[in-house]
């Protein structure tokens, strides 16, 4: 199912060479059979080798590893290679992310190699994504998404493990405005810090000697997919005692980046594809479209199938003192991707009633509110 987006602690895990590029071996690799290149031609799959691009960072590698082994297991005869490039993103690890004026910050490297045909594929965290992909780039696959929420983890020997426990004026690090500005909307007592660099290096911020961070707030899916999972002590969500918060739109869910009109690339990702997280994240992306966020807006979001065909959306707008906030909630029954989208748009619209344009228009958004939603 291609998604159509025109324009604008210690792990068992081993360490990761992201300069080196990987393939699997085999001997099917080497010489597939009968049955096997029998499967690829009624595919319309030829290619003997596709080209998987990704981000520099640990964290990129183990997912476009997931990514490679999925579709080895699903295509046996053909050969996935992964080639790693750092981005603008990975490139500038001081400053903060909502200082950064470009909404493609880990994605323009590597879809300006897919467009030169040096990459057939990018593999991406949907929420990294812009909701306006360049001309002749499209989604091509959602995968099923790991744990959306967000997370809290203190520094190591801390005795404290909810944000409730925590004294006043305590350091929290992160580098996003929305969980800064929820939880100061919750926990106004707090201080916050920006901390940058992948997952390792946040770490080992917070854990060093002189750290002057109490603790970090993350996205789960990162730390599970690192085996980390020991440092969470706090889920967050929007029934958490004492105060949640809504995840970022997309957050948890991979997402594969294909060139419009590689159709022979599409079916073989169609194996890939998560038919529940695609139609969320098509609803969450159509929401964050529709108010023109990104990573430098407070817009959270948290979707839940309540029944089949049944999608629950909780969404919130927060300014940046966490001072004002607008919130909305909308029950639709959502069947197929046209339906997402709409229903995205549906809730987008709930929240400019209740007043959510007037705190975006004050943190100075890059283009107007729109009342009406493109395709997704």
């Amino acid at each position: 199912m291609a998604t159509h987006e025109q324009l604008p602690s210690t792990s068992s895990r081993p360490i990761l060479d992201p300069t080196v590029t990987t393939h699997e071996n085999s001997s099917k690799d080497a010489a597939p059979s009968t049955a096997l290149k029998r499967k690829a031609e009624e595919a319309g799959i030829t290619t003997t080798k596709i080209n998987i691009g990704t981000r520099r960072s640990a964290l990129a590698m183990v997912q476009a590893e997931m990514v490679q082994k999925a579709l080895q297991k699903a295509h046996p005869e053909t050969q996935f290679e992964i080639h790693a490039m750092a981005t603008m993103g990975d490139k500038n690890q001081v400053t903060a992310l909502h200082e950064f004026g470009a909404k493609s910050l880990w994605t323009h490297e590597l879809e300006a190699q897919l467009l030169e045909g040096k990459l057939d594929i990018i593999v991406h965290c949907l929420k990294d994504m812009p909701t306006q992909l360049p001309e002749k780039c499209i989604i091509g696959c959602i995968m099923e998404t790991e744990d959306p929420r967000d997370v809290v983890v203190m520094k190591a020997g801390s005795k404290y493990k909810s944000l409730t426990e925590l004294p006043a004026g305590s350091v929290v690090g992160t580098s996003s405005v929305r969980r800064s500005a929820q939880i100061k909307m919750k926990y106004p007592e707090m201080k916050f810090k920006d901390v940058r660099g992948n997952i390792g290096t946040r770490l080992a911020k917070l854990d060093a000697e002189d750290s002057e961070y109490s603790c970090l707030i993350l996205a789960a899916a990162g730390i599970l997919r690192m085996d980390w999972g020991d440092r969470i002590t706090q889920y967050l969500d929007s029934n958490t005692e004492g105060g949640g918060m809504l995840h970022a739109v997309g957050q948890g869910a991979l997402a594969i980046e294909v060139r419009e009109g590689d159709d022979k690339t599409i079916h073989m990702l169609s194996e890939l594809v998560d038919e529940k997280s695609t139609l969320a994240g098509t609803a969450q992306r159509s929401l964050m479209r529709t108010l023109e966020g990104g990573c430098s807006v407070p817009i959270g979001v948290e979707t839940t199938w309540i029944e089949k065909g049944k999608l629950l959306m909780k969404a919130v707008v927060v300014s940046l003192d966490g001072t004002e906030s607008v919130e909305a909630e909308r029950l639709d029954e959502v069947l197929n991707v046209k339906e997402a989208d709409e229903f995205g748009l549906k809730v987008a619209q709930d929240l400019v009633e209740k007043g959510a344009a007037k705190i975006l228009e004050a943190i100075n958004l890059n283009r107007p509110i729109i009342k009406e939603g493109g395709g997704a």
